[in-house]
């Protein structure tokens, strides 16, 4: 007889409660100071729905994209009764989930940003600042289901924005498709060590007077807002205070002042804040809110289908007369009238004009028959009260086309900047105009003899050491989040890379010294001259080992000059730290292998990769500045397992030295064999790094390594060639 189980007494479900389905279940909450080599693992194909050969770009290629814009654009009006819209159209609320979708992206690290729709996922579709931003995707649903797989959420959400400008009269500058979907949240960005949302700023600041303290990489002056807060720096309203904080927030999204007012002035000119009550009544966010509410947050059980009763952040009210139109509605309020210090319904520091008559002020966005008082906000009269952004307003003022101009480049960089160069779009909007954010890169030539080539740089008297480093210092600033750096280009050779501590300046101009020749000769690219350097140094290393494995090489990239660098942006790619290279400028706070991790992301490689590259380039003796840490070999300059088989072997033992380096003794004499930074030691202390160690340190192994590491090798100095993937 069978026992019968009462599944409702206690102990008796079969789901581990808090257990493998609960939250916190990670590693490290039992041992915090364990690497986590999760930001590696993020990108794994298993979480991609889409099939192995699906290939967006071809996609989109074919995509109609008139037709979509059209269908976007009908949608702004198609008023929906599950959601209100403001007067009637959806274009402020399309616009503000563009900004936020792309206003995430910092310059520091280039992540964050709109070209993965990463607003879909929790945290930033939870932050407190993109209230409602859920209800302005789930509108733009029928369109994404209507073209599919063509169409990313990442490309929509930001053409959804651009289109809403369009409508409401705003020339824009035009637009690209090519972003490709992500499918769970980003892993790899650090939004901050706050627990709380809009924690005190002081959090983020050494100094909160002074701007330019934030903790890098932050942007946003609160862990869940996008920018700054609307009521002044920590809630306290003062525009000149704020005025400092936007220059320091923009400036870190890679906008001067002059894109900074014109984004500020020109995203006010359209739609409304929504504050018309105490926001205590509103439910969670998406990701907090219960299961039959399907993710939609900020439940609002006062709506009645009432555009009027909106709330997202407790400020109230429209910045211009007519907020369906792209005017200089905003300067004729801002600047033509005096205003003081109020609140809205809902609490919020907001400022309302000094003797307004009503028959100026904008309708209420329900009832036309009802006027409303306008809004400005602390950061609105920044723009009047500080002095540089007051003067650029002038100028805008006196030249309205001037400033629908800089409005309209501005958007575009806001929504684009994160995409790299114009390889990557795609579509009918994208303009001709090359501009200098987008790193241009002349097309290099493809028809010259690579094997002659070859050839000269094997006979040029450069060892294979100082070939392969100039190469992978060239090629290691690839940043995936933002597409920026990269070898193509050779703006190793260029201010500010050519005086990086990080790439060897006197050893670079060695190397560059005898190399440029070569490419005048042969009418090849300085750019492909130094990867195909790094090949041969590397095929030379390869036939020492006594293996005989070719490295595949693609020409084609080209040189960038000065005019096409802009040197400034360049200076936030440069390494403070080369794990793969076994250096760092200073000491850090964080550790070695935990900046290695993150470049190793930034490079898109998996933990199996950034593992034989390591210990490839340690053998090889490409270490900086000919260091020797975790040159675990006797054979330095062939490609050996060597580092793994001495990291693995039981014969010897680790050591800590005084100066936070280790030394590798033998266990019988006691004899110094080798040392190392904790970057080489994570490969033998990290249970899943020293499982892919182990690998490599096998017997039947050697020639798998070579093929790994050329693998490897081949991706870092490919992951800038989209002229390769159009």
């Amino acid at each position: 007889m069978n026992k019968i189980v009462n599944m409702k007494a206690g102990g008796g479900c079969p789901v581990m409660h808090g257990g493998n389905t609960g939250t916190d279940n990670s590693v490290t909450k039992w041992w915090p100071d364990a690497l986590n080599l999760d930001i590696l693992h993020q990108h794994d194909s298993k979480t991609n729905p889409m099939d192995a050969d699906f290939d967006y770009r071809a996609a989109v290629k074919a995509l109609d994209g008139e037709a979509v814009r059209a269908d976007v654009e009908a949608l702004l009006t198609d008023s929906q009764d599950w959601w209100p819209a403001d007067w009637g159209h959806y274009g402020g609320l399309m616009i503000r989930l563009s900004w936020h979708s792309a206003g995430s992206y910092r310059l520091g690290d280039g992540r964050g940003g709109g070209g993965a729709g990463n607003i879909r996922f929790a945290p930033v579709n939870s932050w407190p600042d993109n209230a409602s931003l859920d209800k302005a995707r789930r509108l733009l649903w029928p369109v994404k289901k209507k073209y599919g797989n063509a169409l990313s959420w990442a490309d929509l959400i930001l053409l959804a924005g651009t289109v809403a400008y369009e409508n409401m009269g705003l020339k824009t500058f035009g637009f690209g498709f090519g972003r490709q979907d992500i499918w769970g949240p980003e892993k790899d960005v650090y939004w901050g060590s706050e627990s709380e949302w809009l924690a005190p700023s002081e959090n983020r600041y050494g100094d909160l007077d002074v701007p330019d303290t934030m903790e890098n990489p932050l942007a946003a002056v609160h862990m869940g807002l996008i920018y700054v807060n609307p009521e002044g720096v920590n809630g306290n309203p003062d525009p000149a205070k704020t005025a400092l904080h936007i220059r320091e927030t923009f400036g870190r999204m890679a906008m001067n002042d002059e894109e900074t007012a014109a984004l500020t002035c020109g995203g006010h000119t359209v739609g409304k804040a929504h504050g018309a009550f105490a926001g205590d009544k509103i439910g969670a966010e998406p990701e907090g809110c219960p299961v039959h509410s399907q993710g939609l947050g900020w439940s609002n059980p006062d709506l009645d289908g009432q555009a009027t009763n909106a709330f997202t952040s407790g400020v109230e009210g429209a910045w211009t007369k007519e907020p369906l139109k792209f005017d200089m509605g905003f300067f004729d309020y801002l600047f033509g009238y005096e205003w003081e210090l109020t609140k809205s319904p809902a609490g919020a520091q907001q400022y309302k004009p000094v003797g307004m008559p009503e028959d100026e002020m904008p309708v209420d966005p329900t009832d036309s028959s009802v006027r409303k008082m306008p809004v400005m906000t602390d950061a609105d009269m920044a723009m009047k009260v500080d002095p540089i952004y007051n003067e650029i307003c002038q100028k805008f003022m006196a030249d309205p086309e001037y400033f629908r101009d800089s409005f309209a480049r501005a958007w575009f960089k806001l929504t684009h900047r994160d995409m790299g160069p114009r390889a990557n779009y795609y579509g009918p909007f994208v303009p001709e105009e090359d501009l200098i954010w987008q790193d241009p890169i002349p097309v290099g030539n493809t028809s010259y003899d690579v094997d002659a080539v070859k050839a000269k740089i094997a006979d040029s008297g450069l060892s294979a050491v100082e070939m392969i480093s100039t190469a992978w210092n060239s090629a290691r600033t690839y940043r995936g989040s933002d597409k920026r750096g990269g070898a193509n280009g050779a703006r190793i050779r260029l201010a500010p890379q050519k005086d990086w501590a990080g790439n060897e300046p006197d050893r670079l101009q060695k190397v560059l010294a005898v190399l440029e020749p070569i490419a005048q000769e042969t009418g090849a690219s300085v750019a492909d001259i130094i990867v195909l350097a790094g090949n041969v140094g590397l095929e030379q290393s390869i036939k020492a080992t006594g293996f005989n494995v070719s490295v595949p090489f693609s020409p084609g990239r080209g040189d960038a000059t000065d005019e096409q660098t802009d040197a400034d942006s360049f200076s936030v790619l440069e390494p403070l730290a080369d794990g793969f290279r076994n250096w760092q400028l200073k000491e850090y706070a964080v550790s070695p292998e935990a900046m290695m991790l993150d470049r190793a992301q930034l490079l898109g490689l998996s933990a199996a990769e950034m593992t034989v590259l390591v210990g490839g380039l340690r053998v090889l003796g490409a270490n900086h500045g000919d260091n020797q840490h975790g040159v675990f070999t006797n054979r330095v300059g062939q490609l050996t397992t060597d580092f793994f088989v001495n990291l693995t072997d039981m014969d010897l033992s680790w050591h800590p030295v005084e100066d936070g380096t280790y030394e590798l003794r033998d266990r019988s004499s006691g004899e110094v064999k080798f040392t190392a930074t904790s970057a080489d030691l994570v490969f033998g202390s990290n249970s899943i790094l020293r499982g892919y160690a182990e690998v490599y340190a096998q017997d039947d192994n050697g020639e798998k390594f070579v093929r790994d590491f050329v693998s490897a090798w081949n991706k870092i100095m490919n992951n800038d060639r989209f002229d390769l993937l159009a």
